[in-house]
């Protein structure tokens, strides 16, 4: 199956999810998707929750996963599981209690912050990063204890280093990329990812174009991230996610009119550029023609997340 860890859509209700059937042309597989970030409160995530499960239960082919045998049936019919995710903590509006009816709704992923500091932690823009508050401590612990996975994509690198450390589960960086292949604020260091893949997570290399290079986003950047990434924390602890913005023209003007939240890394050549679906469906062939094994290529796909979701996520859940 191919699983997508993290996509992103208009962050409004009305937003058409129909678009993720730009994934069929790989056979069946899951999306998570974002249902709120920095600028959200938990009403705004509550009624986008509300919105897209029930667009998700009136669209053929699409179809809620609230287990990993539920995404195993979903795929094996090659039709897409859809779960959700969160960047920042700013949806729980300081509530640890809000993360339980969170992940009943489908929430499976957390990021603390979003590129810069709040009540949690540090972010990956900040110039200094003073690690996970004693707060973000006890949300990691809310977390694990409800079977969601803390996510360390856009979050600063020594709070990353605290979540590993204070978490009993895996840790993913869902939609980052290498720092060694890419000197890009947004990616992250060696140490970085071997800190995840010691609590079994996994590292989500993603196609962005300013994450992957100078706005290139090809497979074969792609691959380059992949095959660094496996170097260093070996094939059991690599994935892949597009981090695809179906709503990319939002976006592009969310980026001039936020300097709060992105600073010139993200615009520095000129508008940000996505792998799309239909390119990202095609990485298993790439990977193949680039001498990948079936066995290795099934694992990035979606074999490892999908083990970290069976590891983390409560059936009860």
């Amino acid at each position: 199956m191919l699983w997508d860890q993290h996509a992103c859509v208009e962050l409004v209700e009305i937003a058409d999810l129909s678009e993720l059937h730009r994934y069929r042309p790989a056979g069946g597989g899951l999306v998570s998707l974002n249902v709120g970030y920095a600028p959200h409160g938990p009403a705004v995530t509550a009624s986008l929750l509300a919105a897209f499960r029930a667009q998700v239960e009136r669209i053929d082919g699409l179809a809620l996963a609230a287990a990993v045998t539920d995404v195993d049936r979903i795929a094996a019919e090659g039709d897409t599981a859809v779960v959700f995710d969160l960047e920042d903590c700013a949806p729980l509006g300081g509530d640890l209690d809000a993360v339980g009816p969170l992940v009943s709704q489908g929430v499976r992923t957390l990021a603390p912050t979003y590129n810069v500091a709040n009540r949690a932690g540090g972010g990956c823009l900040d110039a200094v990063d003073h690690g996970l508050t004693p707060w973000g401590r006890d949300l990691v612990r809310e977390l694990n204890a409800h079977g969601a996975v803390p996510d360390g994509s856009h979050v600063g690198a020594r709070t990353t280093l605290d979540m590993c450390a204070v978490s009993t589960g895996p840790v993913v960086f869902s939609h980052s990329n290498m720092r060694a292949v890419w000197d890009h604020p947004r990616n992250i260091t060696d140490d970085q990812a071997r800190a995840a893949a010691d609590t079994g997570g996994v590292v989500g290399i993603t196609g962005v174009g300013i994450f992957l290079g100078p706005n290139t986003p090809t497979l074969s950047a792609m691959t380059r991230h992949l095959e660094h990434a496996v170097e260093v924390v070996g094939i059991d602890h690599v994935g892949v996610s597009t981090d695809f913005s179906f709503d990319w023209r939002t976006f592009r003007a969310v980026l001039a009119t936020s300097p709060d939240l992105y600073d010139a890394s993200y615009t520095a050549w000129g508008p940000v550029e996505w792998m799309p679906p239909e390119t990202f469906v095609d990485l298993g062939a790439h990977l193949r023609g680039h001498g990948w094994g079936d066995d290795d290529i099934a694992a990035v796909l979606g074999g490892n997340f999908r083990r970290v979701a069976s590891e983390s996520w409560h059936p009860s859940s």
